[in-house]
């Protein structure tokens, strides 16, 4: 098989995925790529990465795009800006995505991962297969997470670099978010080392409890019916 460039975040769901790629895929080489954007919680994200880099023992590359989150008007990269509660019910959360939507960013992402797969063929001869950590996100899905935006990632793999045939892959697609859990379980993820909230920390990798993500964190511990080991800001 070919080898991985993970693209992280320091999230649950793609160190899950990392976790996966080493202990089930085996590829021979691994490497992982994080981007700074000018995300609130940069410095939380980066933490969680660089210990997941130890622990499967691949070499991390951070990528460069703050410029992304100086044109971007997503809450996400307002510091200082205050965090509303996430409102529940399907209609009410596809109205609140546009608070968190930051211009393009995973098709930046999974680009720039293209290109550093592309180099690495280029210069060394080594083919290298993409891996994102995107799951099934259920009725209320981000565009760039859904089965239809791998398909057309697959496509610029090929239309986009000189030999083509650039494979994305992403394992945990068919997962909704108890199933992470469950996997990541499995695997011995220690979910302490993991930073799923938009913003920064009040204190360590303390969660807000309150964004989209840290919802959904809390919801997939429940239905996993696993022990949460995270640490919420106290409302």
């Amino acid at each position: 098989m070919n080898n991985a460039l993970l693209v992280v975040s320091g999230g649950m769901d793609s160190v899950v995925m990392s976790y996966y790629v080493k202990q089930k895929l085996k590829p021979k080489k691994i490497k992982l790529l994080f981007f700074d954007y000018g995300q609130r919680a940069l410095k939380e994200e980066l933490y969680c990465v660089r210990k997941l880099s130890k622990k499967i023992n691949a070499p991390l590359t951070i990528v460069d795009l703050r410029w992304l989150g100086k044109i971007s008007n997503a809450i996400l990269n307002k510091k200082g800006f205050k965090v509303p509660k996430t409102r529940e019910g399907v209609k009410k959360e596809k109205e609140d995505i546009l608070l968190w939507w930051v211009p393009t960013r995973n098709a930046i992402f999974y680009l720039v991962g293209l290109a550093h797969a592309e180099a690495e063929f280029l210069n060394n001869k080594e083919r290298y297969d993409i891996y994102l950590g995107i799951k099934n996100e259920g009725q209320v899905a981000m565009k760039d997470t859904t089965p239809e935006f791998l398909d057309s990632l697959s496509k610029i793999g090929d239309k986009a670099t000189f030999h083509g045939d650039y494979n994305f892959k992403a394992p945990l697609l068919d997962f909704d978010r108890a199933d992470v859990i469950e996997l990541g379980n499995k695997l011995k993820v220690d979910f302490k080392e993991t930073y799923s909230c938009y913003i920064e920390s009040s204190k360590g990798l303390t969660h807000c409890g309150e964004c989209p993500n840290c919802v959904i964190r809390k919801k997939a511990f429940y239905w996993a019916n696993v022990k949460d080991p995270t640490l919420y800001k106290k409302i």
